[in-house]
């Protein structure tokens, strides 16, 4: 099986700040911004506040406003908002699926969604930033694939809103969209897909650290990961500040130690 580290949501070039580890647990990845797509902040809702209302009180400086734009992808999290037809999925198009597609990715294989965040908390009536909490990597959700739509045509109607089956991500290049399975083969307990709450597990950063230096598990400076080769240094592996998908082959070791990040704490909101 091959895994791959996905990053996903806001970043420092797309959205400017981390997404938060809600009070209650929920990793919330924020959508990048996308002028392309139609769904609005200001559409999406968890918990009772929508995005956009979670951005401004988070950043109020920030110039996302609720008639904004956003990516919402990969879509997997059902209620954020409302669909009368719906299927979990993940699009990916142009350089990054053609480096999927080199490194051999296909139907079994597993995709962990990681992105950048922070604790927050209430305070005063008010969603803030835990003060001094680190910016840290997290994996927030994992989809593993069951199928792949490469035509257009193919798509079901239930994924007509995702955005990667809008008509200008089949005209400008390669395009796809990745569906997960029923079932996670490593754990027939669990779903093929989810999304993920806080758990220290989870956390790829190392303590004490800048995000992008994680606190891998030894055996990994075994195996080679795409975009990351020269990455293991003494302190720590430095992920690739570029690239989306770092694909690389899993042995028994990575899929105990995948098994022991998704297990037992999924996120309420499948």
């Amino acid at each position: 099986m091959k895994v791959i580290f996905s990053r996903k949501g806001f970043d420092s070039a797309a959205g400017g700040m981390p997404s938060p580890i809600l009070p209650d647990g929920t990793l919330l990845s924020l959508p990048i911004p996308s002028s392309k797509d139609s769904v609005q902040y200001g559409d999406l809702s968890y918990g009772g506040m929508s995005y956009n209302e979670i951005i401004r009180e988070l950043s109020p400086r920030t110039q996302l406003l609720a008639s904004s734009t956003c990516h919402l992808d990969p879509d997997i999290r059902k209620g954020v908002i409302h669909r009368v037809k719906w299927k979990p999925a993940f699009g990916q198009v142009g350089a990054s699926l053609s480096h999927l597609d080199k490194q051999g990715v296909g139907v079994g294989d597993l995709f962990l969604f990681f992105g950048w965040y922070r604790q927050t908390e209430f305070h005063n009536g008010r969603l803030r930033y835990v003060p001094n909490a680190p910016d840290l990597h997290i994996v927030y959700g994992y989809l593993q694939i069951g199928s792949i739509i490469r035509d257009k045509k193919d798509i079901p109607s239930e994924l007509l809103i995702h955005p990667h089956a809008a008509d200008f991500r089949w005209t400008n290049g390669k395009n796809a969209l990745f569906l997960p399975t029923e079932i996670l083969s490593l754990d027939t307990n669990l779903p093929g897909y989810a999304c993920l709450c806080y758990s220290p597990n989870r956390v790829l950063t190392k303590s004490g650290c800048k995000r992008r230096v994680w606190n891998l598990p030894p055996f990994f400076r075994e195996i080679p990961i795409s975009y990351n080769r020269t990455a293991w240094k003494e302190d720590g592996f430095y992920s690739a500040g570029r690239g989306q998908e770092f694909v690389f082959e899993a042995n028994d070791k990575v899929l105990e130690w995948v098994k022991s990040i998704i297990r037992n704490t999924s996120d309420k909101t499948l």
